[in-house]
């Protein structure tokens, strides 16, 4: 019931705060809410914004959009990046390395899909939702991390945009092996209708872990909710969603508009989930909050490093 009280009575605040002089990344910025997100960054006065995208010519077009509706040439940059690809993955965190200081990121692309196929040995919904998001905010942890040292007034912020879909998920592999990414990839036993439930779980579990492993006073990593929003990302989910969305769906806009919020809290809002664009730790599934929940993101972080350490040595390391 909380979830229809949200859709149909709860609208997120237009962002006011300031992004002055910063720099942005926002991954999955060509359409829907990462473009809406990137449109009320630069309206903010971001200095530079980075539109992560795997659609260039889609991004290009994006860039024109916000440009034209903004008044604000010359801020937006698009970048390509393929998270169902390690190389490609790799590619665009070592350039967003480079960067002369990055002050918040947005890591929003994500796929939503009911059909099975593999991508760098795992489902592929597993690796772009789930390994290589992951793998990516660890790449610009370092970046954020410098830029709060080099600029003290800039407070570093990665926001990961999760679902509360995440409750509808029976997490029960975890139990049954100490590889469960790897057991949700068997072609025999994935259950590909509940696999964007499931994907957003493990994100949400994952990121929980790398928060509590990181000090929010280096940077504030968050988790967003952004609830049901009309966008592209459910164009293969089905029916019944797209019936949903018909009834029930908050506006693009109005969805961007969480995004934001998710890097502009304070610390209080450090390894926290955010719903409505408020902290909401109470929001998140009852496994998530279990006593099983521990244990369960103990196991898909060694997993994880198992995964990510052969791909870039050292990488669990820059935490």
């Amino acid at each position: 019931m909380g979830f229809f009280y949200s859709q149909v009575f709860v609208r997120p605040s237009y962002p006011t705060q300031s992004f002055d002089g910063q720099t942005v990344l926002i991954t999955g910025a060509n359409v829907g809410l990462g473009l809406e997100a990137a449109r009320h960054v630069v309206r903010l006065g971001a200095a530079r914004v980075i539109l992560g995208v795997r659609n260039v010519p889609a991004g290009k077009a994006a860039k024109e959009d916000i440009e034209a509706s903004t008044g604000r040439p010359g801020v937006c940059e698009v970048w390509e990046v393929d998270l169902a690809s390690h190389s490609s993955t790799l590619a665009f965190g070592d350039r967003i390395a480079q960067l002369p200081r990055l002050d918040a990121a947005i890591l929003n692309a994500a796929l939503a899909t009911r059909t099975f196929q593999v991508a760098e040995g795992y489902e592929r919904t597993i690796t772009v939702n789930v390994i290589n998001t992951l793998l990516l905010g660890l790449l610009i942890l370092p970046r954020l991390k410098a830029t709060g040292q080099e600029f003290p007034s800039s407070q570093p912020r990665l926001a990961f945009v999760v679902s509360e879909v995440h409750a509808w998920a029976h997490f029960t592999e975890w139990k049954d092996t100490d590889k469960p990414m790897q057991l949700l990839s068997d072609p025999e036993k994935a259950k590909m209708p509940e696999r964007y439930p499931m994907s957003k779980l493990l994100e949400v579990l994952l990121v929980q872990e790398l928060a509590g492993r990181t000090r929010g006073s280096d940077v504030i990593i968050t988790m967003v909710n952004p609830g049901l929003c009309h966008s592209s990302l459910a164009r293969e989910a089905g029916w019944q969603l797209a019936v949903m969305k018909l009834v029930l769906a908050r506006s693009t806009e109005v969805g961007g508009r969480t995004l934001v919020a998710g890097i502009s809290t304070g610390i209080e809002g450090h390894g926290a989930y955010m719903t409505d664009s408020t902290v909401d730790n109470a929001s998140l599934s009852p496994f998530v909050r279990s006593e099983d929940g521990r244990p369960a993101r103990e196991k898909l972080w060694k997993e994880l490093s198992a995964i990510l350490e052969p791909v870039r040595p050292g990488i669990m390391q820059t935490i």
